[in-house]
């Protein structure tokens, strides 16, 4: 089982510490059987009593989408609304920026919830005798927001969910999606510091519900929400997700990255979720990026030839003064001399390249052309490059990171040298990816 507590103390936008909700008649003893190793089943056994929350630990960074995926009765959605005190919890430390919710008197939880807080429901739970608008005002309207100000306010934030037009018609003339869309936009007209949402899509049918993901992920480029999402679907929770953490009976079992928890299971549970994922869609160029080690157009034929034997090499980039690659250049049609005499000579100008954030879907053709992949910035500069076969072997299963010991490879010399010492880590995160 992977460790799921944090170092304490640890400051973000959303932390929890030590996290338990018991529902029984003695939930201090309940707690101390979980910390002996007690299981869900024999504690219900034996007490009866029901451990849905049991010890989590998390940080959630500002602009961060922290997805919390398990089954039914994993304990998800009761994690999340002791989050804002919907529903009580046992024992634990609950920081929402900065402040201590556990602590709070029903007044100050009150202003936490309207003013720091929105919270997207799966249910749309629209008011079917308001207009559009009003719905997506009403949170407004509850922080005693002058109604010239809700009005503008809500209508900003259907203009960014697309529904601006539809700002005075009853919400039963839109579609479902439609409808979700204004649920999503009364949480956004609050300005809300941290947003929960407690499987907002579940509910739509697969193209509507996919849609709704990219609105999300388009809203997130913009608006750099921290935001906890509650999912049953592995698929959502990989796609949307900056890190994801697998509940299984009241606790994390596995917290990481979408690539951490493909590429490396922590257990069996984590693997049979895992085991039909296509890793082409959840992998990305820059999980298998390395240092480029780029050449100069004024590099001489003999200083490459070092640069190849020094770094274990079979090919290398040229870039320009500004970092842009000019195109690859072989090591054996270098050794191979004949009338050439300068660099550029031997310099094959047409290659394959990928951002850093394509997934590795996108890399077939390029994986197809025999020459090392030049991964580039949104600027054209060279940041890395990719070796098509270890985009096929982090496909057929492997970790990424497995060393070669073939002559075959097209951008690396058959010998470990030059290998570990330029390899970037293969499970940076998502967010790097996306600058």
């Amino acid at each position: 089982m992977s460790e799921n507590k944090e170092t304490a103390g640890t400051v973000g936008k959303v932390c929890v510490e030590g996290l338990f909700k018991i529902f029984g008649e003695d939930p201090q003893d309940t707690i101390r059987r979980i910390r002996e190793g007690a299981s869900k089943e024999q504690i219900y056994a034996d007490t009866k009593s029901v451990a849905a929350v049991a010890d989590v630990s998390f940080t959630v960074e500002q602009g961060e989408i922290f997805v919390v995926m398990g089954l039914s009765g994993s304990g998800k959605s009761t994690l999340i609304r002791c989050i804002n005190r919907l529903i009580e919890p046992t024992q634990g430390r609950i920081l929402l920026a900065g402040e201590d919710v556990i602590g709070l008197d029903g007044e100050a939880l009150r202003r936490l919830r309207m003013n720091k807080l929105s919270m997207v429901f799966q249910h749309f739970a629209l008011f079917p005798h308001k207009t559009v608008a009003e719905n997506a005002e009403y949170g407004l309207k509850v922080q005693g927001v002058p109604a010239a100000e809700r009005r503008r306010k809500a209508i900003r934030a259907l203009e960014q969910v697309g529904l601006a037009a539809y700002a005075d018609v009853p919400p039963h003339n839109l579609s479902g999606g439609m409808q979700q869309r204004v649920g999503l936009a009364r949480g956004l007209a609050v300005d809300p510091q941290i947003m929960l949402m407690d499987e907002p899509f579940s509910a739509l049918d697969p193209l509507i519900r996919r849609d709704m993901q990219d609105e999300l992920l388009n809203l997130q480029q913009q608006l750099r929400m921290t935001i906890i999402f509650i999912t049953h679907d592995l698929h959502e929770a990989l796609r949307i997700g900056d890190r994801i953490a697998i509940m299984k009976d009241g606790r994390f079992v596995q917290m990481g990255t979408p690539e951490e928890i493909v590429a490396r299971p922590a257990d069996d549970y984590v693997s049979a979720f895992t085991q039909d994922v296509d890793r082409s869609r959840v992998f990305r160029a820059n999980m298998l990026r390395r240092d480029a080690q780029a050449l100069s157009p004024d590099t001489t034929i003999e200083t490459a030839l070092e640069r190849f034997e020094s770094l274990g090499r079979e090919t290398l980039f040229m870039v320009d003064e500004d970092g842009r690659p000019l195109g690859v250049v072989r090591r054996h049609d270098l050794e191979r001399g004949g009338e050439k005499t300068a660099l550029r000579d031997s310099l094959i100008d047409d290659f394959p390249s990928a951002h850093r954030s394509q997934e590795l879907i996108e890399l077939y053709a390029a994986c197809s052309v025999g020459l090392p992949i030049a991964v580039v910035d949104d600027g054209g500069r060279l940041e890395g490059v990719v070796d098509p076969l270890e985009v096929f072997r982090l496909l057929a299963g492997g970790s990424g990171n497995d060393e070669q010991e073939s002559g075959g490879d097209s951008s690396t010399s058959n010998t470990r040298g030059g290998r570990e010492a330029d390899r970037v880590d293969p499970l940076e995160t998502r967010r790097s990816d996306h600058g």
